[in-house]
């Protein structure tokens, strides 16, 4: 067996591509299959956009999203914009936000949250069909994968002002379908992976904005290979043969 490319950098660069398509699948088909029309009966993307994105933290009783944690999930916006978006969630009754940034559901926005959490559990469960066995094995990776990830975080200091501390671990309210699990799981790891990209980014001198332009090359590459690195701590948890299993898995689901 090749243990070099099972390495836990290398296994966090391969895993990267799969997860985001996996995720991105689900969120389309959650818009798709009725996020759309529950987000218009709510006042539309004006009222509910932000609540979205930070579901798996507001949809949790008393969860908020503190101003530095905000700021590193909306990393690439102009943060001039956001802040308006904020402004109309918050007319829209969908959002409080308190004198110090921090951002919490109203009672409106948590039913919308609820009513959320019901289509990615339908979609999902569509979207996924005849492949529960491989579901519920992805859904128990990453939640071990996430555990450490928290465990790290919290033992490195690392979790001041990060997306992934702002959003992790996800709110898994009794009876959570296995579908809306790995959705919002590898929602988490995506955020994860994201800080350790702005920390390689940052580290090599580039800000937001220079990043999104850089062209591919070899200054690109090195920092990708450098996220690779900073991203790779939780998934020293998994035996070799378990990162082949849950690439395998990743890819065989549709999406």
């Amino acid at each position: 067996m090749n243990t070099v490319a099972l390495a836990p950098h290398r296994i966090a660069g391969l895993l990267a591509p799969a997860v985001d398509r996996t995720f991105r699948a689900g969120m389309l088909a959650g818009y798709d299959g009725g996020g759309a029309e529950l987000s218009q009966r709510y006042g539309g993307s004006a009222a509910t956009g932000f609540l979205v994105d930070l579901r798996t933290r507001l949809a949790a009783p008393g969860g908020t999203v503190d101003g530095p944690g905000f700021a590193a999930i909306t990393r690439y916006r102009d943060p001039i914009a956001c802040r308006r978006t904020v402004d109309k969630h918050v007319a829209h009754g969908m959002v409080h936000r308190n004198p110090k940034g921090d951002l919490s559901a109203t009672e409106r926005g948590a039913a919308f949250l609820t009513e959320l959490y019901q289509v990615h559990a339908e979609v999902t469960e569509e979207l996924w069909t005849g492949h529960e066995e491989r579901v519920e094995r992805l859904v128990a990776v990453f939640g071990r994968l996430l555990s450490y990830a928290l465990v790290l975080a919290e033992e490195e200091g690392t979790g001041g002002g990060s997306a992934f501390a702002a959003l992790a671990p996800p709110y898994e309210p009794d009876g959570t379908p296995p579908g809306v699990l790995l959705l919002n799981r590898l929602g988490a790891l995506r955020h994860h992976r994201a800080d350790a990209h702005a920390a390689a980014w940052t580290a090599a001198g580039h800000t937001a904005s220079s990043i999104a332009a850089l062209p591919a090359g070899p200054e690109r590459l090195a920092i990708e290979l450098e996220t690779d690195r900073r991203a790779a701590g939780p998934y020293a948890v998994l035996g070799a043969e378990e990162r082949l299993t849950v690439l395998a898995d990743l890819a065989a689901l549709p999406g």
